[in-house]
């Protein structure tokens, strides 16, 4: 009997699911990505990302910067002091700086004061070396000499002194122990130079041992007087030869006139008012007096004249204005 060779075909599906109960566990266990299926994924457990910080140096950052500055710092301040040291010595040792003679000492503002004086302080600077001279102190000793109100002291490279002297003004004379002598505005007395003239009243009352305080309280005292004379270019004061100043609550000033000097008390205050009374007045007390002592003007409402004792009667006369 003939074999029936006939092929059946039967088609199935490629994957056939079968679930039970029991696969769910599995399903949950071996669902996840596997690092066997998958050997590039991700690993399964990982750790939060942070910065790991990582020292280069046995020191931090901040402390290297710091040293680092530090050692610049020494660095340059060590350039510096061998710089200076090179140059310290360059001047010191060499000869260009030295002064040579006294035509290295350039002097101006001189006409009370002599050059010989000025050199006096600075003769014993020659043959120095001029970075050495002290300045300072040749300044102060400059200014002791009467006349030099100030000085200023420099040096000129390479081997030069330049000296700028500023000398007092003198604004009266004054009679001190039977001599005469010049004071300025300060109560500084200075000898008479020579040929010069001035033309100044004597001052009275002042001394060269008092301190120079009180001499300079005195003067600002005869400065107020001659500036209230000289107000409005009257220019009495050029009609006094001598100012009294050793009481300052009296002021005396003696008034030259062809008829005879008169001595005039004009007080502490007022001093042209005064003066003015005095003018206006002087001519009829010759009137009527021969010749007149002196003239007091300190007290309001009253005028004391007092003749020459010589001629006339010695008691005071009053008059009232």
């Amino acid at each position: 009997m003939p074999r029936n060779d006939a092929q059946i075909k039967v088609e199935l599906p490629t994957r056939v699911d079968v679930a039970s109960a029991g696969d769910h566990e599995l399903v949950s266990e071996f669902d996840g990505p596997s690092s066997l299926a998958e050997p590039n994924s991700e690993p399964q457990f990982r750790r939060a990302d942070r910065r790991v910080s990582v020292r280069k140096g046995a020191l931090p950052k901040k402390t290297a910067g710091r040293i680092r500055l530090a050692l610049l710092v020494l660095a340059v301040l060590s350039a510096g002091a061998l710089a200076y040291g090179s140059v310290y010595r360059y001047g010191a040792r060499n000869w260009r700086f030295r002064i040579e003679s006294s035509d290295d000492i350039n002097i101006s503002g001189l006409q009370k004061v002599s050059r010989s004086q000025v050199m006096e302080v600075l003769g014993g600077d020659i043959g120095r070396n001029v970075f050495f001279v002290p300045l300072e102190q040749r300044k102060k000793q400059l200014e002791q000499i009467p006349w030099v109100q100030s000085a200023t002291v420099m040096r000129l490279l390479p081997n030069h002194l330049a000296v700028e002297i500023q000398e007092r003004t003198p604004v009266a004379f004054a009679r001190v122990h039977n001599a005469v002598q010049l004071v300025d505005a300060h109560g500084v007395l200075m000898d008479m130079p020579r040929r010069t003239h001035f033309s100044f009243p004597v001052i009275l009352g002042i001394s060269d041992s008092d301190p120079l305080s009180s001499r300079s309280a005195q003067m600002k005292i005869y400065g107020r007087l001659i500036g209230e004379l000289d107000a409005g270019g009257t220019r009495y004061s050029t009609d006094l030869s001598e100012v009294d100043l050793s009481d300052p609550d009296d002021i005396k000033v003696t008034v030259t006139d062809p008829d005879g000097a008169v001595l005039v008390h004009l007080g502490n205050e007022q001093f042209l008012e005064r003066f003015k009374i005095y003018l206006s007045h002087v001519a009829g007390w010759r009137q009527q007096f021969q010749r007149l002592e002196s003239v007091d003007l300190r007290f309001d409402g009253q005028i004391i004249v007092n003749p020459d004792e010589t001629l006339a009667d010695k008691s005071p006369r009053a008059k009232h204005r």
